[in-house]
């Protein structure tokens, strides 16, 4: 039996969507469509809203979270959405993967790190009045910080901001809020960590 801790933001709680339907939950059911046995609902630990500083305090007064066969983290949105520093990321972003490999039982390759999707390509983020090619620079900077930093630690990273962008159009991948994904946009990121994460060759 595989246990999976989720950490992160409103894109792992699944803000307007089900509980079920979140990309972790849908993960986990595609794995055990393949005949993995892996324990539900996974465990998350995720808020609207966080950022890396905030999802540190969370994971302290969370103490102890146990230990865990597979970690997953996406966070960082919410440090470029208040424009907070590169540098303070890298360090809070590093911070919060010790934290993943203690809990993977200090196993990089038991960690998944998936990228920061594009909000400003949402209806919210039309209709918001910033500029979203800054806005998409910006999101292209913190994940360039994300890649650096899990290449050199050695731990899988997913690109899901591509998903976001590609499928901007398409009203059925945005959740009734006009900014966070809908079941149908999950789906693509569970199933593009099937197919392309370490996970999926467990």
């Amino acid at each position: 039996m595989l246990h999976l801790l989720a950490l992160g933001d409103s894109y792992t709680i699944g803000e307007a969507v089900p509980p079920e339907q979140r990309w972790v939950e849908q993960w986990a059911g595609l794995m055990q469509a393949e005949g993995h046995a892996i324990a539900r609902p996974v465990r998350v630990i995720a808020q609207t809203g966080w950022t890396t500083d905030e999802l540190a305090q969370a994971i302290i007064e969370a103490e102890p979270i146990g230990s865990w066969d597979l970690v997953t983290l996406l966070i960082g949105v919410n440090n470029q959405y208040r424009g907070r520093d590169l540098e303070n990321f890298r360090r809070e972003f590093n911070t919060l993967l010790d934290t993943a490999s203690a809990a993977a039982g200090h196993r990089p390759e038991r960690v998944q790190v998936l990228s920061i999707p594009d909000w400003g390509q949402t209806p919210f983020g039309a209709a918001c009045g910033r500029d979203l090619s800054q806005v998409g620079a910006e999101i292209d900077a913190f994940n360039g910080v994300i890649a650096g930093v899990c290449g050199e630690r050695g731990i899988a990273l997913l690109d899901i901001t591509g998903l976001t962008r590609r499928h901007s159009a398409d009203s059925r991948m945005h959740a009734e809020d006009g900014l966070h994904p809908s079941a149908a946009m999950y789906r693509l990121w569970a199933e593009a960590l099937l197919c392309t994460g370490k996970f999926g060759r467990l």
